[in-house]
């Protein structure tokens, strides 16, 4: 069985009749259920959630996951990512399972994990972990459009394998 089919279905805005607003609100019951009611554990550790600021009421995390953009106050829904929403805990709990690409990077003076889950047939899809000193954050997850950001990453992998073999 590969992973794909493993995966829950994509949630996509059409099952809700093109309303954003059902959309939103299911994806966030989604959010809540795998994220508050029962925390991921990526790795034996229970992960655990940036809340504030809230963005429309709801998690902070949510808005990263869901949303694009680099400036914070302005970000754009990003339907790639909403449909995939369901994607992110099983990703983070079956990583090693399904042995998926896990490696550690820094940005911006912040230790990251990254999970990529790898398709043939579409779009691949990544999930971003922060590491803080006593806990882990789901950060964001978001899916790989273009042949540079695949390349990007595969290098960024490629790197973190050649320096942990070293």
């Amino acid at each position: 069985m590969t992973i794909h089919q493993q995966l829950p279905d994509m949630i996509l805005l059409s099952d809700y009749g093109g309303s954003y607003h059902n959309y939103i609100e299911e994806l966030y019951r989604i959010f809540e259920k795998d994220f508050i009611s029962n925390k991921p554990v990526f790795r034996g550790k229970k992960l655990a959630l940036k809340y504030h600021p809230e963005v429309s009421g709801k998690a902070y995390t949510f808005y990263h996951m869901t949303h694009k953009g680099s400036d914070e106050a302005n970000r754009t829904p990003d339907l790639r990512r909403c449909e995939r929403l369901s994607w992110a805990k099983p990703s983070i709990e079956r990583c090693d399972h399904w042995t998926l690409k896990v490696w550690t990077q820094e940005r911006k003076g912040k230790k990251r994990i990254c999970i990529w889950v790898e398709f043939e047939d579409q779009p691949d899809y990544i999930v971003i972990l922060d590491v803080r000193e006593k806990y882990i954050l789901p950060w964001t997850a978001y899916v790989i459009e273009y042949s540079h950001e695949k390349r990007k990453k595969q290098k960024e992998y490629d790197e973190f394998i050649k320096a942990k073999t070293a």
